[in-house]
């Protein structure tokens, strides 16, 4: 899976329709949810820091629960953006997931041993566990 990393609020004009799942590397305005939303209509989430998070507004939350798009909280840790616009989740990432629910493993047990070994926050592990289920 495919994560586009936004950094500044001139690249959402750059935003390809398919992009699925958006990190912000700033603190968006609603204006700036609006447009994102409005440029991909196969928008599944949008990932930000916890500060962010915190902050974002009650409208802007709404409007994306209206939407149907997920409010993920977390970091991309590691990745260069100079190098390449988008971090990727590996498939041995969705392989150790499935993996561990073959052996019985819970959720929370998945969530917890997931996010040690990957970095990932706990709201990312879970989006990628509902996402594999659907």
């Amino acid at each position: 899976m495919k994560i586009r990393v936004v950094s500044t609020k001139d690249e959402i004009k750059d935003l390809n329709e398919k992009d699925e799942i958006i990190h912000m590397a700033f603190r968006p305005s609603n204006k700036d949810v609006f447009s994102i939303v409005s440029s991909c209509p196969n928008l599944k989430a949008i990932h930000l820091s916890k500060s962010y998070k915190q902050t974002l507004s009650e409208s802007a939350k709404m409007f994306l629960d209206m939407q149907g798009i997920e409010l993920l909280e977390g970091d991309v840790w590691g990745h260069r953006k100079d190098i390449n616009e988008y971090s990727e989740v590996s498939e041995n990432v969705y392989n150790k997931i499935e993996d561990l629910k073959h052996k019985g493993f819970s959720e929370n047990e998945i969530l917890e041993k997931m996010e040690y070994e990957t970095n990932l926050s706990p709201d990312f592990v879970k989006f990628l566990i509902e996402q594999k289920v659907a």
